[in-house]
């Protein structure tokens, strides 16, 4: 089976660090064992690093910001660099989903992964990229 390229919406990583039982952590460990190819573009690991480092996220997750640089380190070393070459907004309300969505149309994305597929719902889709979660995305790379 082919390496999925997915873009991750930073609900993901925030879900894969605050627990470690839920499909958001095993979905982080496969990108880790090199199952999961994620595409990424400087706007959107910016939002990452901004979300993660916020003192809620901090105060569950138990990551101080050295913790999340070393853990945005590994992420950017088993992420696909994505260059911004069109800009398709305005899609979406949120200016952080579009940053997901341009990520994965310009990096030719099989899917973007998210807790929150009605955000993405109808604009993904013009594209031709499914929006899943963590967990539907497990049960198709798991034999």
């Amino acid at each position: 089976m082919m390496m999925k390229r997915v873009v991750l919406d930073s609900s993901v990583l925030v879900a894969g660090l605050r627990s470690h039982l839920g499909a958001s952590n095993a979905l982080l460990r496969q990108v880790a064992l090199g199952r999961i190819q994620p595409l990424c573009t400087t706007a959107l690991f910016l939002e990452y690093e901004a979300v993660l480092v916020r003192a809620e996220h901090r105060l569950v997750h138990g990551l101080d910001e050295a913790g999340v640089a070393r853990f945005l380190a590994a992420f950017a070393a088993a992420a696909t660099a994505v260059e911004v070459h069109f800009l398709w907004r305005p899609q979406l309300q949120d200016a952080t989903d579009e940053m997901v969505l341009e990520a994965a149309v310009n990096g030719r994305a099989d899917m973007i992964v998210t807790h929150n597929q009605r955000h993405f719902s109808g604009a993904a889709e013009k594209f031709g990229i499914a929006v899943l979660p963590p967990a539907r995305l497990l049960k198709e790379i798991e034999p």
